[in-house]
């Protein structure tokens, strides 16, 4: 059999392996984070990341397949990751708020419905938690206005949970 031919089949075999895993993956997260005290947006967070990794897995295997030498790979991954490095530099804020965001997943008692003062004296707000997301925490105050506030600002405020969900 042609060489060429292989490499199809062996693409076409991983592309429908990675298909598969994709939904039994997403069936499977979600039935068990179901069983958790996880809301449903910190559940899609886990099973984006989880995508993500099998993503790259996926790429991994059909570069191998195609036949990429370890070392253009490595040179790709390093020019990737020397980019981000200067893009993370250069907006260092991005990377503290993906960070807070994940500190406030894990860490922080609020959730999604909760009613929440914020104690500042410059900016007083109070509001409702409406989501949660790797940059940013929603507030809808009382007035109904959506507040958009950075996961590191959020993060170092003085917080008063005044209704838990």
């Amino acid at each position: 059999m042609d060489a060429n031919k292989v490499q199809i089949i062996e693409t076409i075999i991983v592309v429908s392996i990675y298909i598969i895993l994709y939904f039994i993956t997403n069936i499977i997260i979600n039935n068990t984070l179901k069983n958790t005290q996880l809301q449903r947006p910190r559940r899609k967070m886990i099973v984006k990341a989880i995508h993500l990794f099998t993503t790259i897995g996926a790429l991994v295997l059909l570069a191998a397949i195609w036949g990429l030498n370890q070392n253009e790979i490595a040179v790709y991954a390093g020019t990737i990751l020397t980019a981000l490095g200067i893009a993370f530099v250069a907006q260092w804020s991005i990377l503290s708020n993906i960070t807070s965001s994940i500190i406030l997943f894990f860490n922080h008692p609020l959730n999604i419905g909760d009613q929440i003062k914020i104690l500042d004296k410059d900016w007083p707000l109070e509001g409702e938690v409406t989501d949660l997301t790797y940059f940013y925490v929603h507030l809808k105050s009382i007035e109904g206005d959506i507040i958009t506030i950075p996961n590191t600002i959020f993060l170092n405020t003085p917080i008063s949970l005044i209704t838990k969900t």
